[in-house]
């Protein structure tokens, strides 16, 4: 730092303009008490209730809640779970989802008497909650240069602004269409064929910060870049394992169906640094209605969902990851043809040697690694019995980044592959993403990777030839079959020893 140039005063830059450019932070009564025991309950119930009805009405908040994630209703936008294929409940949502419907159905409105009221000055000053309880936008707004507030805008004059900018560029690359993953199909379409009609593919949008890295992962490993699981197959496991994820936070819903797994004998590992209530145990509001199960859905613990909790240091899941497929060739090494699909490694996997010695090369600590039986043979039959098993991780789990000159290492897709889990019911794996439309978008063509076959679709339809320039590659490995050195190298340095008891 030059000595005439003064530093700034850090934890007050960000107020030294009159409008700021994050919004402010505010105390929301949040106390550090013990940890909870079971997720949802009662307590879920009564929130939905109290969001839905505030927010929206009692009318208008009980009619939205109905048709969530009906057949003949509304997809939720607050998370990417899917819905079940046959039978679905009167309540087929969580509390996550009763506060985003809340949101949308909501009927206050923003109109140009709001902004004339409120400088952006003040508006930079309201939390992201009071912007949102403000209101829908009823008109185009525009900042004319030297104004404080936002004024008031006919459409055709703010269609001229931005054609106006757009022909300016010196380049259509010049230009980025952002796009969020609560935009619905149609317009995400109509958007990235406006881009590539104008002459570029800048088409960023909020997966590119949760789920590229899953995909990244996904594709070149087992050659499909989401789930390749259903519902239905979630149900059928014998053994799921949930790397990274906390469905009682982030997926509510997907609790329901760790339920009804776990009540069809299914064994849960959790792979975690922290954790979660929803990892424990789980209290299905849906019991309530039932009249065989409301009396222990509220007096009792809820289902116990985690059998095994490998509580992981952060960054120690290739760690784990690594030793866990060690002790499944030694299994294999023990019980020939037991463990190892070998049949669908010859047919469907390249490269498998080398990544078969890498793994047996690793440490992994001794005596402190309690090793764990993935794999027994079926009772009386001679046969090999490979438990049914599901991968489930959450965003940014895929490839991580390592240090420099070595490739990045998509470790968590391995475990399945090398043992033939896509092949069978009940069993691959289950990248669990993010919100609202984020694969949608993707579907629709909001990315700059789009298939070729994609391009020559709009290419014969509407008469243009869309770019195929690619963003760059920064997962790509430096070199075929190379593996990243984890920050832990041994699956003992990756947990905390002795495993964490699971709260009961």
């Amino acid at each position: 730092m030059h000595a005439h140039i003064p530093a700034p005063e850090v934890a007050g830059a960000k107020y030294l303009n009159p409008v700021l450019a994050q919004p402010p932070e505010a105390l929301t009564g949040l106390k550090l008490e013990g940890r909870e025991k079971v997720a949802a309950g009662v307590t879920a119930v009564l929130k939905s209730m109290q969001f839905s009805w505030a927010e929206g009405g009692v009318g208008r908040g009980t009619k939205a809640l109905l048709g969530l994630n009906q057949k003949n209703g509304f997809d939720c936008s607050s998370c990417a779970w899917p819905d079940p294929d046959e039978h679905r409940s009167v309540a087929e949502f969580c509390e996550n989802g009763a506060k985003a419907t809340a949101s949308d159905a909501d009927d206050k409105a923003a109109g140009p008497e709001f902004f004339a009221k409120h400088s952006l000055a003040e508006l930079s000053r309201l939390t992201d909650r009071d912007q949102n309880n403000a209101g829908r936008l009823t008109h185009p707004m525009v900042k004319r240069p030297g104004d404080n507030h936002y004024s008031r805008i006919a459409w055709p004059d703010a269609f001229q602004i931005i054609a106006d900018n757009l022909n300016a560029l010196d380049s259509p690359d010049e230009a980025v269409f952002y796009t969020s993953g609560k935009v619905p199909n149609e317009p995400a379409f109509l958007f990235q064929l406006f881009a590539r009609e104008f002459g570029t593919n800048n088409l960023p949008d909020c997966s590119n910060m949760c789920h590229e890295s899953s995909g990244s992962a996904l594709s070149p490993t087992l050659g499909l870049g989401k789930g390749s699981v259903t519902l239905n197959d979630i149900y059928e496991a014998e053994v799921i394992l949930i790397i990274g994820q906390n469905p009682g936070t982030n997926h509510p819903r997907m609790l329901s169906a760790l339920q009804k797994a776990k009540r069809n004998g299914a064994k849960i590992i959790s792979i975690n640094p922290l954790i979660e209530a929803g990892l424990v145990a789980f209290k299905n509001p849906q019991d309530f209605m039932n009249p065989l199960r409301a009396l222990g859905a509220l007096m009792g613990d809820g289902t116990q969902l985690t059998d095994v909790f490998l509580q992981v240091r952060v960054d120690g899941d290739m760690a784990l990851l690594r030793g866990i497929m060690k002790h499944l060739f030694e299994a294999e090494d023990l019980n020939p043809g037991q463990v190892v699909d070998h049949a669908f490694i010859k047919e469907f996997t390249t490269g498998f040697e080398s990544f078969e010695q890498n793994i047996r090369n690793t440490g992994l600590g001794g005596h402190r690694v309690r090793k764990r039986h993935f794999a027994r043979p079926a009772s009386g039959s001679g046969q090999p019995h490979r438990p049914q098993a599901e991968n489930h991780h959450l965003l940014g789990h895929g490839r991580h980044a390592a240090a420099p000159g070595r490739a990045d290492h998509p470790g968590n897709c391995e475990p399945a592959a090398h043992e033939g889990r896509h092949r069978q019911a009940g069993a691959g794996t289950c990248p669990v993403r993010g919100h609202s439309n984020v694969q949608g978008d993707r579907t629709m063509g909001i990315w700059e990777r789009v298939p070729k076959t994609f391009r020559d679709s709009l290419q014969k339809e509407f008469g243009f030839t869309p770019r195929a320039k690619t963003a760059s590659t920064w997962w790509k490995p430096s070199r075929p079959c190379a593996w990243a050195t984890p920050r832990y190298t041994s699956a003992w340095a990756a947990t905390c020893w002795p495993p964490a008891p699971i709260p009961r």
